[in-house]
């Protein structure tokens, strides 16, 4: 679908997207993540065809994007986190000219308008000037626009900002829906709204590809955290037999008592780590070690994130992690 290689983009000597890569595939929903100013905005205009790289290549469905080549406008949808809306117009008068600058005439244009505006639940203000309208309702006819013409790529800036959390719930369905026959860039500062819309994520620190994860990987984990007042050598001594132990070694993290020691216990990668956990601590009971503290290492989206950025300049923001349904 979207085959992006090693694209750059320079603004005079400041050097915004730097030797960036990926491939999404048909159906994808792919969260991009990074501070302001990382070069997030860049790469989506650049994947809209709205800027050209300085060097690289996008190919679009096996084709190379190309300047004056509308094949990809033709098929994409487009919230920009800004969207110039035009206050005197209604919902209707907005989603017609938007239909138009698509070249959706006709029935087929009538048809359109109905299917976003009632997807994005916008029916009942149909007819309201948008100056009348909420910034979440704003956010919505924005939604609407990008929806029209079924597009096969969908970029996202910031989708559910300005919405209620029944509206964030309902945007994230719309959102899964779209994927079942489009693939779907999101951009946004909520890292619960990744975590709960895409499946996997983009990470981008200062112009640069910092981590392309799939969320399900993060899911699964094959360390253990222990904190126990017993030698590693105990420790070792006590687990050795046990089918799913690989190996011990000492741990960075700070012991929770003068006497304690933090350990990193290593599974077998095929294991259920909550089972094994709980299997951990039997066994260390039973041979009176002490287990004073003892949990999976299980990495999460916001983790991972701040482990990327750590020394990143407090200028700038780290996406939220509230406020998110």
């Amino acid at each position: 679908m979207l085959d992006v290689k090693s694209i750059s983009r320079r603004y005079g000597d400041l050097k915004a997207v730097d030797e960036v890569s990926f491939a999404i595939g048909s159906g994808e929903i792919v969260g991009l993540l990074g501070h302001n100013g990382a070069g997030k905005t860049t790469i989506m205009k650049m994947l809209s065809g709205y800027l050209e790289p300085d060097s690289g290549t996008i190919h679009f469905q096996n084709k190379l994007l190309e300047s004056g080549d509308n094949t990809l406008q033709k098929a994409l949808g487009y919230l920009p986190e800004n969207l110039p809306v035009y206050p005197e117009l209604s919902v209707a008068g907005y989603l017609q000219y938007a239909a138009e600058l698509k070249g959706i005439t006709g029935k087929q244009q009538r048809n359109a308008i109905r299917a976003v505006t009632e997807s994005t639940d916008l029916t009942e203000r149909f007819l309201s000037p948008i100056a009348t309208l909420s910034r979440g309702m704003k956010q919505r006819v924005g939604v609407a626009q990008a929806l029209l013409g079924s597009p096969t790529l969908l970029i996202l800036d910031e989708p559910t900002n300005g919405l209620d959390p029944a509206q964030t719930e309902q945007m994230r369905s719309l959102i899964k829906t779209i994927s079942q026959s489009a693939t779907v860039i999101l951009s946004t500062h909520i890292m619960q709204e990744v975590e709960a819309t895409c499946s996997r994520a983009l990470i981008i620190r200062q112009g640069k590809l910092a981590a392309d994860t799939q969320l399900n990987d993060m899911n699964s984990s094959n360390t253990i955290s222990l904190q126990t007042t017993s030698t590693p050598q105990v420790v070792n001594e006590a687990l050795g037999k046990e089918s799913w132990f690989r190996r011990i070694e000492p741990s960075a993290i700070a012991p929770v008592a003068p006497d304690a020691q933090s350990l990193t216990l290593t599974t077998a990668a095929d294991v259920d780590i909550n089972e094994i956990v709980a299997k951990c601590v039997n066994k260390l009971v039973s041979h009176s070690i002490p287990v004073l503290s003892i949990h999976s290492d299980r990495k999460n989206l916001q983790s991972l994130f701040l482990d990327i950025n750590a020394g990143t300049a407090a200028t700038e923001h780290t996406p939220e992690v509230t406020h998110a349904a």
